[in-house]
């Protein structure tokens, strides 16, 4: 591929020479008519000799018997043809939300076409709130963040960069690729166009969702198994019967074939379908009413009792998805924060007790500092608490206001918003107190070196023992710091910073575990059902939280990276023994479910993101979480929550 100046990008020509040539960035789908969905409904065994049933029946004039099985064939196609075509709209969901335009240069030229004219080699503009139109070679980039939870689950924007990085990366640490689809958080960045269409990342998952083929649930096998025997049974005896009257010669043939008809006719089963779907619609009914599932298709209510193995997503999932401070730890002392989500209701405790906030300075302060170096907003919707912006910085509004009803009258002066090499943000603001303080927060690895700096007796060792010790049980510590400036200052400076600040303490946060998860995980253990959790994320925080979890015993941790590299048999058996999966893409999950039915385990998936889709439509048991979960992956699975 050739490179095109960035300043210039592709002349108009080579671009529409290259859409002819490998067509349109879009996902085409290719779906089924529903004509023929309603038509497939009638293809099964049973059904024939039902529709045989009732021309005998209409043969022998038994009116009553041929409009019941006539209905009995009717709602059991309905049932099915509504069951498949709602399965068949995730492709449309993931259409619409590929980016509708697109900012790139050609000629020299900075212009706004629509995405579907994207070709390989373009030279594409990313700002704040764009939608990634294409997989981009990002070239250069300006405090880049883009949101990735759609391919990789994980809640917290990715720095990206422009370095090159081996042809094994994984996906998850990819971070000189923009991906199609995803969100731009911050900053800027300008990409080459890599992929198109089915090419990108995202094309790739909605390949996976078209060419997945889900299978008939055990229940359902049971039944066509049994329908088979008896309708096989009915016509051997039929076939027998008719020989026997004709050689003891009794009956005329008209008055035999009249018998044997009656007799066909009163032995076929055509109550069984419309038996089975009252019974599961009642179930179906109960779960709604009582446990706040919403069931997609009837087989799924019997065949959730059947599962041998779970297969679930972790962030959204397992965990809310809303970043919570646990713990803070000041030079004075060390505090436990009560509480989990965003909503803003907990408590504060010392060793043990509960304390007031506002009694502690050193404490009042960090909430404070955590407060004010912050761009983003926590509010209201629908009765839940939620944030526009970093889960991360979400978490530090949350634990103020649990401290404090009121926000700091403080006078915001400047701010310096997250960057990507400093990996810090700091507002400048005017206090109540007359005094303008600097409030910093971010990695402690580059905000103790600057305490250091203005404080050269700084037990720096300490801290950064304590970040790793916290790191290691998968979580994410936050170093907050400030300094008192001269009221004169209006801008935040490198040199202003690199004077040194005022050390606060580190803040410890948690993406926890959702209140029924660990009874849940141990009564499933209990009754022998396996769970395995499927991340995105690092191997030790998701082993972190397996333990926490009580996923298993000893947790082991699977890469995508390490079963790519293997043979199909080891492969298999790592898939059957592994407790869990790290840095996995959607093509892996697939995989995993995959290997788990292909040893005879009845397999659920439980997932909430368009990464998940995938594996979702392929087990046995999809479902999708309800409040968290995207349309994607509630229109694969089988299964909803209602919250």
């Amino acid at each position: 591929m050739q490179v095109p100046s960035l300043d210039h990008g592709l002349s108009k020509e080579e671009a529409a020479k290259r859409l002819k040539a490998n067509g349109p960035n879009s996902i085409e789908s290719h779906p089924t008519p529903k004509w023929l969905i309603f038509l497939r409904q009638f293809n099964n065994l049973i059904i024939y000799i039902l529709i045989i049933a009732a021309i005998l029946t209409t043969v022998i004039g038994d009116v009553t018997d041929t409009s019941v099985i006539v209905l009995v064939i009717i709602i059991n196609a309905i049932i099915g043809y509504y069951q498949e075509s709602n399965a068949s709209d995730s492709l449309e969901k993931i259409k619409k939300m590929l980016a509708p335009e697109a900012t790139v240069y050609r000629d020299g030229e900075r212009l706004d076409i629509p995405s579907a004219n994207l070709v390989v080699g373009d030279i594409v503009f990313l700002e704040a709130g764009d939608n990634v139109p294409a997989d981009l070679r990002l070239v250069d980039i300006d405090n880049l963040t883009i949101q990735e939870a759609v391919l990789t689950g994980e809640a917290n924007s990715v720095i990206k960069t422009t370095a090159t990085l081996p042809a094994d990366t994984p996906l998850a640490d990819q971070s000189n690729i923009a991906f199609a689809s995803t969100a731009v958080a911050g900053g800027s960045g300008i990409g080459i166009v890599v992929a198109t269409g089915h090419h990108t990342e995202f094309g790739k998952i909605s390949q996976a969702v078209s060419d997945v083929r889900k299978g008939r649930s055990p229940m359902m096998r049971e039944i066509d198994g049994i329908g088979k025997g008896i309708s096989y049974a009915i016509i051997a005896a039929a076939i027998l019967l008719f020989i026997f009257g004709l050689v003891i010669g009794k009956y005329s043939l008209p008055v035999l074939a009249l018998a044997i008809v009656t007799m066909v006719v009163g032995s076929m089963p055509e109550g069984l379908p419309a038996t089975t779907s009252v019974i599961l619609a009642m179930g179906v009914s109960n779960m709604a009413k009582k446990q706040h599932v919403i069931v997609k298709t009837l087989p799924a209510a019997e065949t959730l009792g059947s599962v041998d193995v779970i297969c679930t997503d972790k962030t959204g999932t397992l965990t809310k998805n809303e970043m919570t401070i646990t713990t803070i730890v000041t030079p004075q002392a060390t505090y436990d924060v009560s509480g989990t989500g965003y909503a803003p209701t907990g408590d504060f405790s010392m060793a043990g007790k509960l304390i007031d906030p506002a009694e502690h300075a050193d404490l009042s302060a960090l909430l404070t500092a955590g407060f004010e170096a912050n761009d983003t907003e926590l509010h209201q919707e629908d009765g839940r608490y939620v944030i526009n912006g970093e889960p991360t910085d979400g978490s530090f509004l949350t634990a103020y206001y649990k401290a404090f009803k009121q926000e700091p009258a403080n006078t915001e002066r400047d701010l310096m918003p997250f960057d990507s090499n400093n990996r810090y943000m700091a507002k400048l603001a005017k206090c109540v107190d007359g005094q303008t303080r600097l409030f910093v927060k971010g990695s402690p690895d580059k905000i103790l070196p600057l305490v250091a700096t203005a404080h050269p007796d700084f037990d720096q060792d300490r801290y950064l023992k304590l970040t790793s010790q916290f790191s290691v049980q998968g979580q994410r510590v936050i170093a907050v710091a400030e300094k008192v400036v001269p009221n004169a200052t209006t801008e935040i400076t490198p040199e202003l910073l690199s004077e040194g600040l005022d050390f606060l303490g580190i803040t410890v946060i948690i993406d926890p575990p959702r209140e029924s998860v660990i009874t849940a995980i141990k009564q499933m253990r209990r009754a022998g059902v396996k769970v395995k959790m499927i991340t995105g994320d690092h191997p030790e925080t998701a082993i972190a939280i397996a333990k926490k979890l009580g996923l298993a015993d000893s947790p082991e941790a699977v890469t995508g990276a390490q079963l790519a590299g293997l043979s199909d048999e080891k492969r298999r058996q790592l898939i059957l023994n592994a407790d869990v999966f790290a840095r996995t893409t959607p093509k892996d999950k697939l995989t995993i479910v995959s290997v788990l039915q292909e040893a005879g385990n009845v397999t659920a998936m439980v997932g909430d993101g368009v990464n998940d889709a995938p594996a979702l439509k392929k087990a046995d048991v999809g479902v999708a979480m309800g409040q968290s979960g995207t349309d994607v992956a509630k229109d694969a699975g089988g299964y909803g929550t209602d919250r």
